[in-house]
């Protein structure tokens, strides 16, 4: 490559959301897309309409053919890790959509592999499409946290049932909704962002319980409603309730710290601002009911302005070029990965607490179980 030059990047799968980065790429000054890749033929015979780039049914042979000098990977949560570590031992930059993996053993072995890649090019990328963390509103929690605004924090409560899905969605894919196709429900589909930024803003728990019904509102093998708790040991309790079936449904975030609470609702961020700290309250105060003086402010931020996938991919082909570091490396990734995968060990062992670091290799071997057990095998 020469200085100057744009990132010669090509993408795997043509789903939903990898038909969104061909486009999305061709926004981006840095990259230069130089092939596609679907195993099926007529969405390549469709994203012809948004590029000339080479196409190719097969993933191995684009990366042979057209060399790129990095991959997006947007093809089926399985082989997210699996084309990583393809990419990666060729000495490609990676990008790959969320989640990372489907499991913490996988993704260790693409992040393997990454580490023996490095070692021929110590600048090589391997990065996770985390783009919620390009956000204004969250970039702004994060700084007021970081900051010590609320003091030690005591909840976090995130309802996020927002994630209305019909019948139809997953049946437009045999792989959608199946253990052995997508590796889990509404924890592994729906909410990798919100579970990522759940431990970006309040850090990994120490111990997680989980309540996932599989099934319940779609005909589906996997997840569609899922409560668990979070529990730290400096005495946090982190509530996550998320599922599929609500309409309209509910995306509220409240985080309460000893000097107030923040609340997050309908693109609303408000702080209410105590006078004084509530836990010194509770030790000190000689009047039994009086709460402490709270005032509440609203809490501007500015709009991330315009696509935050096109940001994250901005980011990343800077960091390949540049060596800046992307929005989120692929061991970011996996925290999100690892707390959805200890909310379902907890839940299918009869909702007993796991705790973490998380048992990976039980993890697995119970997924390779309910694999074993889908219609498709």
């Amino acid at each position: 490559m020469e200085t100057g030059d744009p990132l010669r990047i090509v993408v795997a799968g043509l789903g939903i959301m990898g038909f969104e980065h061909v486009k999305t790429v061709a926004s981006v000054q840095r990259l230069r897309l130089a092939g596609i890749c679907d195993v099926d033929a007529g969405n390549l015979e469709r994203a012809g309409a948004l590029t000339d780039a080479p196409r190719y049914r097969d993933f191995a042979a684009m990366l042979d053919r057209e060399r790129p000098d990095a991959v997006l990977v947007a093809t089926p949560h399985y082989q997210h890790p699996v084309m990583a570590t393809e990419a990666l031992r060729r000495g490609m930059h990676v990008l790959v959509e969320k989640p990372v993996g489907v499991h913490g053993l996988e993704v260790r072995r693409s992040l393997a592999a990454w580490d023996e890649a490095r070692r021929k090019n110590p600048r090589l990328v391997y990065a996770v499409m985390l783009n919620l963390r390009t956000h204004g509103c969250w970039r702004k929690i994060k700084a007021l946290l970081d900051a010590g605004e609320l003091g030690r924090l005591v909840r976090l409560t995130w309802i996020i049932t927002d994630w209305f899905r019909t019948q139809r969605y997953f049946d437009m894919g045999a792989w959608r909704g199946t253990w052995e196709g997508e590796g889990g429900g509404v924890l592994l589909n729906q909410c990798p962002h919100n579970l990522d930024l759940f431990q970006w803003l309040a850090g990994m728990p120490d111990r997680v319980t989980g309540f996932a019904a599989l099934g319940k509102y779609h005909r589906i093998e996997v997840e569609d409603e899922v409560t668990a708790l979070f529990e730290y040991r400096s005495g946090l309790v982190g509530h996550f309730i998320t599922g599929t079936a609500e309409s309209p449904g509910t995306n509220r975030l409240e985080i309460v710290g000893e000097n107030g609470r923040l609340v997050l609702e309908s693109g609303r961020l408000e702080l209410d601002r105590n006078g004084g700290s509530m836990l010194e309250a509770i030790r000190t105060s000689a009047a039994p009911f009086e709460k402490v003086p709270c005032r509440r402010e609203e809490v501007t931020f500015p709009h991330h302005g315009g696509s935050g996938h096109r940001q994250v991919m901005e980011s990343f082909a800077d960091a390949a070029l540049d060596g800046t570091a992307p929005v989120a490396t692929a061991v970011e990734g996996l925290s999100s990965v690892l707390l959805a995968n200890a909310v379902l060990l907890s839940s299918l062992e009869g909702h007993r607490p796991v705790d973490l670091p998380l048992d990976e290799a039980a993890y697995a071997r119970k997924l390779g179980e309910l694999a074993r057990g889908s219609p498709e095998t």
